[in-house]
């Protein structure tokens, strides 16, 4: 029996609830600007939405000027970060020799940003060796 063209063969809830699951997953895409929240040469960036009336728009970026003390611009802002909320460990047992995996390879620009990012956590005090 052939089936026509178009026909899934599911029936029409099957593939209601499938089209459904793929609407919700997909994240929002709005579009943003960068704004600078910084004085002078100090970077302070956030992502502002593009999509809302220019008068709230303005009185958003002048409330975030007022207060950006409130927020964490790097992770030596945060010294009092109780690790008790996240804390991760990865258990090995002495015995066993780890598995060796090939190297992924990335773009170079792409690896840098990464091994930047690694360091700032370690010299923060986020990442330990135990």
């Amino acid at each position: 029996m052939e089936e026509e063209e178009g026909d899934s063969g599911f029936s029409p809830e099957l593939e209601r609830m499938v089209a459904q699951e793929d609407r919700a997953l997909k994240p929002h895409q709005e579009e943003t600007k960068i704004v600078n929240l910084g004085v002078g040469n100090e970077r302070k960036e956030v992502q502002v939405g593009t999509g809302m009336a220019t008068s709230i728009h303005d009185k958003l970026v002048t409330l975030q000027q007022d207060y950006q003390d409130i927020f964490a611009w790097s992770y030596q802002d945060m010294p009092g970060l109780n690790d008790d909320i996240v804390k991760h460990k990865l258990p090995l047992n002495p015995g066993c020799s780890p598995v060796k995996q090939k190297l992924k390879r990335m773009r170079p620009e792409m690896s840098l940003k990464i091994k930047d990012e690694v360091k700032k956590q370690f010299n923060a005090g986020f990442l330990a060796v135990a």
